[in-house]
Formats: structure tokens, sequence, C-alpha cells
């Protein structure tokens, strides 16, 4: 077995851009870190729903890059392969996406009509893991 590990050009280059979104990410956690020690003003709805999308900001941005990995070795083609390599990354976008949209404007205490990203994100994430366990689970 060959140690090196070779990447395929789509996975090299999602990598990237994916590792360097982790520098926004890291804004956010600065940008948390303020929200929690009360240097800015947000709702108890807001504070959530800022957390809960900086947390899964960080937590599908890594799942997406190890996703990209498997998904090389798994020998898709076709929809199958479509799905399991961006299923995860782009619910890195519209589940974060969702969370901070959902709860953006003064004094808001319940989702606006962005919460539609959140549900996105949830369906983006679920084909993209299904497709890529079960392509895994069949090579």
């Amino acid at each position: 077995m060959d140690p090196t590990l070779a990447l395929s050009d789509d996975t090299r280059q999602t990598a990237g851009v994916l590792l360097l979104s982790m520098v926004a990410i890291e804004w956010g956690g600065w940008y948390l870190l303020k929200v929690v020690r009360g240097k800015v003003a947000v709702t108890e709805f807001q504070r959530s729903f800022e957390r809960a999308g900086h947390a899964h900001a960080g937590v599908l941005v890594s799942l997406a890059l190890l996703s990209l990995i498997l998904a090389d070795g798994a020998q898709m083609s076709g929809i199958q392969e479509v799905f399991a390599r961006n299923g995860t990354w782009i619910a890195a976008i519209l589940l974060p996406a969702g969370f901070f949209a959902a709860s953006a404007g003064k004094g808001r205490t319940e989702a606006n009509r962005f919460i539609w990203l959140v549900y996105a994100g949830m369906v983006s994430l679920a084909i993209g893991v299904i497709s890529l366990g079960l392509a895994l689970l069949t090579t």
C-alpha cells in the first residue's frame, strides 16, 4: 500500500477554500466572545442562534474536510459522488448562514423567514453523509 495520500484536484481545491474559510469562523468566534462578554447587545434568542451558527460552522467545515478525503477513497461516480463530495460543505454554508440570518435584526426574539436556510442545510448534510456512508460501505 502506498503511504502517500493522493488527493483529487476537486478535493485539493475544495479543501483549500474550506481551510481559508476557517479565518471567517475564527472572526466569528471573536465576535461571539464580544457577545458573551456583554460588549454587543443581543437578545437571549440571538445569543443562542449565534452560538449555534458558530458551532455548526466549525464542526461542519471540519467534517467537510474529512468527507472530501473519504470521498476520494470511495470509488464513486455519478450523482452519488456529487452528493457525497458536496453535501457536507454546502451544509457548512447553509446551516450557519441560516442561524445568523434568521436571528438578524435589533431586538429579535424569534426566527425570521431566513430560517429556511437551516432546514436546507439539514437536508444537504443528510444527503451528503448518507451518500458517502453508503459508498464507503459498498466499495
